[in-house]
């Protein structure tokens, strides 16, 4: 497999810039994510990567080689696109074997490669079926043998799991992350489902508007955010923001008045912050609870039951719109009031500009979380 560096990479399409200078390396043997909102750039740099666009400017190296002039074959790289691409009257075994047929391997070679494939895919059985007799899943799985008969350096993914039902998207999660775990392989997988991006990824690229926001491991950007898109976009439900207010400073932390309430400690650097400065205070549903006791006053508004759990969709006596996750069923009705109570070692700052206050103590291991485990 191999490594792939991005140096100062640019991509434009006539006058407008959609790829901004994106510096990135993407290690030997890692799974990398692409997320980001529609628009943001992931699939064209996803396609840079390929050799299926041109670079404006800037420098790429697959392997140590610079591939900027190098056609897609010659990059060693092999893609799995959203739609399948099953070519309908082949046979399983006739779809995955026709790139090397092109590449005038032999018939001993091309078997071998595609039983292989077919073993680690399980897809043994189907060999002999045609694409309209397989499933969704099933189909996907073909595609992506179609990519590791070919032996590439790197896989690259275009939101492969975007065309099947929800069932069918965490049973292709799994075969993807035990698929990579087996080949021990460089891959780089693009979607804009974060839910995917945090169960498969080693490392996450967050982009937005052909930018990258922040990269790092999932529990990374998901307990510590470098500002307020990262936080909003990474977890689900997103991150709740609310108005606040400092109303102290001190080396061991801040405390704000959120939404007009009693002082609140926060266990961020202090950094800057001044008495009176307006910030956002951010804390995700999981670490905020609801009942007769509390911090805050709010309306419930909408309720979502979801058995295992729960979301009360709030309003705020300032106004504010927050969601409360609990376990279990809801012991409360939409329409009634009830106080919120903050889970503080949890909570965020964010200044003016967006950009998140760092925290007192340094990232560990933090234990994963209600939203984690259920994504």
């Amino acid at each position: 497999m191999a490594d792939v560096t991005l140096k100062g990479i640019v991509k434009d399409f006539g006058s407008t810039r959609i790829i901004h200078g994106v510096d990135l390396q993407i290690k030997d043997r890692e799974l990398i994510v692409f997320v980001g909102p529609s628009g943001c750039g992931k699939s064209t740099l996803l396609r840079l990567i390929a050799g299926l666009e041109d670079i404006s400017d800037g420098e790429m190296f697959i392997d140590g080689e610079l591939v900027n002039q190098c056609s897609p074959k010659e990059r060693r790289i092999a893609m799995v696109f959203q739609s399948y691409a099953l070519y309908p009257h082949m046979s399983v075994y006739e779809n995955m074997a026709f790139g090397l047929q092109l590449s005038k391997h032999s018939k001993k070679d091309i078997k071998d490669k595609v039983m292989e494939a077919a073993r680690i895919l399980e897809l043994t059985p189907l060999l002999e079926r045609q694409p309209k007799q397989l499933s969704g899943g099933q189909r996907q799985r073909v595609a992506i043998g179609r990519a590791i008969v070919r032996n590439p350096k790197v896989f690259l993914f275009d939101e492969p799991l975007s065309n099947l039902d929800a069932s069918l998207r965490v049973q292709m999660r799994i075969e993807i992350a035990k698929l990579h775990q087996d080949m021990d392989a460089t891959m780089v997988y693009v979607t804009h489902d974060q839910v995917e991006a945090m169960t498969l990824a080693d490392r996450i690229v967050v982009l937005n508007a052909g930018r990258i926001e922040q990269v790092g491991s999932p529990l990374e950007l998901y307990h510590r955010p470098r500002n307020k898109f990262v936080a909003g976009f990474i977890g689900s439900p997103k991150m709740n923001f609310i108005e606040a207010t400092v109303v102290s400073v001190a080396e061991s932390g801040v405390e704000v008045s959120v939404a007009g309430s009693e002082p609140v400690k926060v266990d961020v650097v202090p950094d800057g912050l001044s008495v009176g400065e307006r910030i956002e205070y951010g804390i995700r549903p999981e670490h905020l609870g609801a009942g007769t006791t509390g911090d805050l006053s709010g309306k419930i508004e909408v309720i979502e039951e979801l058995g295992e759990s729960h979301f009360l969709h709030m309003r705020l006596s300032n106004g504010a719109l927050i969601t409360v996750q609990g376990r279990g069923d809801a012991q409360v009705r939409a329409g009634e009031s009830c106080l919120v109570k903050f889970d503080r070692e949890h909570a965020q700052v964010f200044r003016g500009d967006g950009f998140a206050v760092s925290k007192v103590m340094p990232l560990g291991q933090p234990k994963k979380t209600g939203a984690l485990e259920g994504a």
